[in-house]
């Protein structure tokens, strides 16, 4: 179908921002599938509509005229669109672009897609769409587009595959769950030319299940702003995440962690390569955890995860050219998100790699790292350091207090804590602190040195 006729089918739009232009779209959207594909476009006005299928070989394309905006009435979200796979978070199971079993499709343009943020949740309903969302798709394109103000994460890409975003804007900073860029069980992705902003993590990457590996990805180019973390490898962790490239990205402003790696539900996560690492103001600059935890009652719990799961595998870990600099006075407070959320603060910061006794991570190396942190943090500010708990096997241990992914909230070192680490390589590792402060500058416990051969 050429675009001419495609724009004829949507010659009963209103793009007036206040019509549902909805059933348009989708028309159209049907009509080039049905005819082996095309494109849809989106010029010259606001078009307001509800949830959308995309379909195979259809390009929607929404021009910089153009602002595809989410309805603020919950009623025209359709409730078969999958759901959201964290428990006790079903008020995110809806989503404003949804495709399912479809492959080849495009969402492309210089315009905006706006989630409509302010306007959920709608009275008596808890529900805040997403805004796009693909179940078992293959070879997606999300290019150039601004995508703003989500009601919940922008995007979740669902055991799918073969996915590429190039040059969006992705602005979502209304609500929590303000996530970016984010992949379950999905494989062969490259992301690239990106710029992140929200209140969640920019990009993660999780696996819910053993039958869908996360792999092959790549990342490069990309800017990350962000409450939470700027990239988040695991925590939904119940399949394997391996073969992950990240390079020549940007940090500033992220009040929890910069790369934040948690291996939590049994699976592996292995072959983590990640160099040419700037940051700016980011309070943990790493963060790496292998535990097992699962709670009933916590957001951070998979769906599909229904038992306390064994210590998983960690292996493999290479970060390198990694400059993390915190020098101005905004890093000597405490942040929130909103106005509740204690986000970040001076005695929370550093590098960390923790795991249980007997349980190690397994071959790390960090190289040609600069952190310059604020310090200035004294004894009196935190718990006595007996009181600094370990990882607990809580298959072993199913009570006691376990050193785990949230917890605690600060740091027994000054700029380092790595614990239980073996095949360990540190070079060029240099750090400086702009004010007095009290903790070890380095904790180094229960690690053993990689073996390095000379050829």
């Amino acid at each position: 179908m050429t675009v001419e006729t495609v724009n004829r089918v949507l010659s009963g739009a209103v793009a007036d921002g206040v019509t549902n232009d909805g059933p348009v779209i989708q028309k159209a959207i049907d009509e080039c599938s049905s005819q082996g594909g095309g494109t849809v476009t989106l010029a010259g006005g606001t078009y307001l509509s509800g949830t959308l299928r995309m379909k195979s070989n259809v390009t929607l394309n929404i021009d910089a005229s153009a602002t595809l905006l989410a309805s603020p009435n919950i009623g025209d979200y359709a409730a078969d669109v999958h759901h959201n796979r964290y428990r006790n978070e079903t008020a995110l199971d809806r989503c404003f672009i949804f495709a399912e079993d479809a492959e080849n499709f495009t969402l492309t343009g210089r315009g905006v897609i706006d989630g409509n943020a302010e306007a959920f949740p709608n009275d008596g309903s808890i529900y805040r769409p997403m805004m796009i969302r693909t179940l078992r798709c293959s070879n997606v394109h999300v290019e150039g587009l601004r995508l703003y103000n989500a009601a919940a994460w922008t995007t979740a890409f669902l055991d799918s595959s073969y996915i590429w975003i190039h040059g969006v804007d992705i602005r979502n900073d209304k609500r929590y769950n303000g996530d970016g860029l984010d992949f379950d069980g999905s494989s062969h992705i490259f992301v690239s030319d990106c710029h992140v902003r929200g209140t969640d993590d920019n990009f993660c990457l999780q696996a819910s299940s053993k039958d869908y590996p996360v792999e092959d990805v790549h990342v490069t180019n990309c800017a990350f702003t962000g409450v939470c973390a700027g990239v988040r490898i695991g925590l939904k962790s119940i399949g394997d995440i391996r073969n992950v490239a990240i390079a020549n990205c940007t940090f500033h402003s992220v009040w929890r962690e910069g790369i934040k790696i948690e291996c939590t539900e049994g699976g592996s996560i292995s072959d983590i390569n990640i160099a040419n690492i700037t940051m700016r103001n980011v309070t943990r600059p790493i963060f790496v955890v292998l535990n097992n935890r699962f709670e009933l009652d916590d957001y951070g719990s998979s769906v599909e995860l229904d038992h306390m799961p064994a210590i998983g595998r960690l292996e493999r870990i290479g970060i390198s050219q990694l400059i993390a600099v915190d020098d101005e006075e905004e890093m000597s407070r405490t942040h929130m998100r909103f106005t509740d959320d204690v986000m970040g603060s001076p005695r929370f910061n550093g590098i960390r790699f923790d795991a249980a006794e007997g349980h190690p991570i397994e071959d790390v190396t960090l190289s040609d790292i600069r952190y310059v942190t604020v310090g200035g943090v004294k004894l009196a500010d935190i718990p006595p350091m007996d009181q600094y708990p370990p990882v607990l096997d809580r298959l072993v241990h199913p009570n006691g207090v376990s050193s785990e992914n949230y917890y605690p909230d600060w740091s027994r070192a000054t700029f380092m804590d790595l614990r239980n680490v073996h095949g360990l390589t540190l070079r060029g590792v240099h750090f400086t602190a702009l004010r007095d402060d009290e903790r070890e500058p380095v904790i180094i416990e229960g690690c053993t040195k990689a073996r390095e051969v000379a050829f």
